[in-house]
């Protein structure tokens, strides 16, 4: 699991800057329409081709529009805008890569100084410590760079770099990229930085709205040792908490392993999620283990078993999903490249179109390959599928292992963050980086205790930590944060590879989330052979084909109910949050009937809704799915090679637009072609 989101928030809304000073309120700082008349833009535009020639007429043309786009009348009049635009367009080339120098010097310093704020600010929210009290809820959802681009406006910072550093579309990078120097990409990174200007009272609004959704998700922890069956008896550990949708659906897999309990444990897993979806849960179990739970009844007790008046969350749930689309939803006046929260998600952030992305999703769920591997199921497990055998994980190597066993090694090997951090040049070296690149990469690492699930955060500068953030429990930390260790780890050593190693610090980073999704589920998949448990089977290949199919067959469908539901929400702004819940519901059901009911049973089955990220990170699920099939093709081209060398050789392309990246690194675009085609060889072979 990878909590990504305030990074590519605080990245966009640096790209989407802010008009207004804090104090000036005036109705001009809110203006959304050009303030430069039409006739004027063209008339700069003439002055300078005639000036200057057609050779720098696209930079012309791009530039001025640009700026006029952006100027407001608190930065001057027309004739102001006319001055600027001519004294401050460089169309020497020596001097223009002087000016681009230093602007990615100072914004690298801006980005990674304000970042460091941001880390320290949140870390009694993020961070295992006393109970979050509402001062630092305040701090914590303050964004210390919400009036940076105030300054950065009216220092003219802003319009010197919108001026001279054109913005291309998405269409045009594809179009164009291929035949850019690493330097043209750079450039073009830079003309997206200045592409609207967002009031900072919309940045400080999001940030603390995404922060309060954080909050309340990262303490949405259920005591699983409370909940009972009906005949009163304790299934699971007493001591067991676990946070949703993450700690609930990985206890659920790891059932699998369980021949005694296991299925029954399943079930009323997968009976918590519906209460959960539906918000019939009683409030009195959330992030409480004051009282005795019967998930299948939703009868709830007292420690002495006598029945209690519960009271269901309702539809807090759905509240908290409603601010942040309404939150997000600020932007689109100021958007004018990207003017709603979809078209920012996926040409502006993922940089694949939606069309594209839905296409790649219903093509695999559609596709032949879904019966097949579902029947292969079938016959390993000895029944019949159902709804919650979305999380089937037994083909997984060593996923015979029961659960108990692999904590019992984690938790001794690992008790504390001190210990996973003084591991982590031993896990590269195990995963192929030479000892010295393994110390040099580790030691821009740190490991801290989580309060929520556990995330990775990566610096904003050369130089700086990434962060690694994982559960820790009294006793060690058991397979399950050790298991989303191994994720985020992987995520850092990219966020530290792509900081650190990349030429320019306007290329640093991945072309989108589903690339660091990638490299994080390469290390993950070798979590058990990192323990020393790689079991050296032939057909492991063949398992993992298996088990990437059937997780983009999972979460493919996750994905396209947050794409319907946002959808839904653009053509229902004024929604109460009991329609939101209702169309939340509506959407997974119509999603389940078309995609899984036929393989796994439960017509109207509303699971698909209980992802936590559609609460707390807008639009961030179809990253996963893509991460699956980016990683998946991957892990084909580094076969039989060393996987320190190809992570090295692909990931220091950085954030160039994903297709290009992909046709550099693995000879092909992202595709489902490849893993159906492994799917079909695995099938052949396991079934002989």
């Amino acid at each position: 699991m990878k909590k990504y989101l305030s990074f590519i928030l605080s990245a966009f809304l640096i790209g989407l800057t802010a008009c207004n000073n804090s104090g000036q309120n005036n109705t001009s700082n809110m203006q959304t329409t050009d303030f430069i008349p039409g006739e004027r833009v063209e008339a700069v535009i003439k002055q300078l081709k005639d000036s200057l020639g057609e050779v720098h007429a696209l930079r012309i043309e791009r530039g001025i529009r640009q700026v006029a786009g952006l100027w407001r009348k608190s930065d001057g009049t027309a004739d102001d805008f006319t001055g600027f635009c001519k004294s401050s367009f460089i169309s020497d080339t020596a001097q223009l890569s002087r000016l681009f120098n230093t602007l990615e010097r100072n914004f690298e310093v801006i980005n990674g100084y304000y970042h460091k704020m941001d880390v320290m600010l949140k870390a009694p929210l993020q961070l295992e410590g006393p109970e979050i009290t509402p001062v630092d809820m305040i701090f914590g959802g303050y964004n210390a760079s919400a009036h940076l681009a105030d300054d950065l406006y009216d220092n003219k910072a802003a319009f010197l770099t919108a001026l001279n550093f054109p913005f291309y579309t998405l269409k045009e990078k594809t179009e164009l990229g291929e035949g850019w120097s690493r330097k043209e990409w750079a450039y073009a990174r830079m003309g997206d930085r200045f592409t609207s200007r967002v009031p900072a009272s919309v940045q400080q609004d999001i940030s603390g709205t995404i922060t309060e959704a954080d909050a309340y998700i990262s303490d949405y922890n259920i005591y699983m040792g409370n909940l009972r069956n009906k005949n009163g008896e304790r299934l699971f550990p007493a001591n067991m908490k676990l946070i949703s949708h993450w700690g609930l659906r990985d206890e659920l897999k790891s059932n699998y392993a369980d021949n005694e309990k296991g299925l029954e444990k399943q079930r009323m897993i997968y009976r918590v999620m519906q209460r959960i979806i539906d918000q019939s849960i009683p409030l009195q179990v959330i992030n409480n283990d004051n009282y005795l739970w019967n998930p299948v009844t939703n009868g709830l007790f007292d420690n002495n078993g006598d029945t209690v008046a519960s009271t269901p969350e309702n539809v807090r749930r759905y509240e908290v999903f409603l601010k942040n689309f309404r939150a997000m939803r600020r932007l689109d006046p100021y958007s004018s490249h990207y003017p709603t929260e979809l078209v920012r998600a996926f040409d502006g952030t993922m940089e694949v179109p939606q069309k594209d992305v839905e296409e790649l999703f219903r093509g695999l769920l559609s596709s032949p390959q879904v019966k097949e591997v579902a029947s292969f199921i079938e016959s390993r497990l000895g029944r019949k599928l159902e709804p919650f055998d979305i999380w089937y994980n037994g083909f997984k190597s060593g996923g015979g292992i029961p659960e108990e066993e692999l904590t019992a090694i984690t938790s001794q090997k690992y008790p504390e963050a001190k210990a996973l951090e003084e591991d982590l040049p031993n896990i590269l070296v195990k995963l192929g980086w030479k000892p010295a690149k393994a110390a040099e990469i580790t030691s821009l690492v740190t490991v801290d205790a989580s309060r929520g699930a556990g995330h990775a955060w990566g610096a904003d500068m050369r130089n700086d930590v990434a962060r690694l953030r994982t559960r820790i429990g009294a006793e060690g930390m058991d397979y399950k944060g050790y298991n989303i260790a191994v994720h985020e780890f992987g995520h850092n050593v990219e966020q530290t590879i792509t900081m650190n190693d990349v030429d320019y610090y306007m290329l640093n980073g991945v072309p989108n989330t589903a690339f660091t999704e990638a490299v994080a589920f390469l290390f993950q998949k070798r979590d058990l052979e990192l323990l020393g448990l790689k079991n050296p089977n032939p057909e492991d290949e063949y398992y993992l084909a298996l088990d990437n199919f059937w997780s983009c067959y999972e979460i493919m469908g996750v994905s396209l109910v947050d794409i319907k539901v946002w959808e839904w929400l653009y053509a229902h702004p004024d929604a109460a949050p009991e329609q939101l819940k209702e169309a939340v519901i509506s959407s997974a059901k119509e999603i389940w009937n078309s995609y899984y009911a036929g393989v796994l049973g439960g017509e109207d089955e509303t699971l698909l809704g209980i992802y936590s990220h559609m609460i707390d990170y807008p639009l961030y699920l179809p990253n996963y799915p893509m991460g699956h099939l980016i990683a998946f093709q991957i892990e084909q081209q580094v076969r039989g090679k060393n996987l320190a060398g190809e992570i090295d050789r692909m990931y220091t392309q950085g954030s160039i637009i994903p297709q290009l990246w992909m046709k550099n690194s693995v000879g092909s675009p992202i595709s489902i072609e490849p893993l159906l085609s492994a799917t079909n060889e695995a099938l052949r072979a396991l079934k002989k």
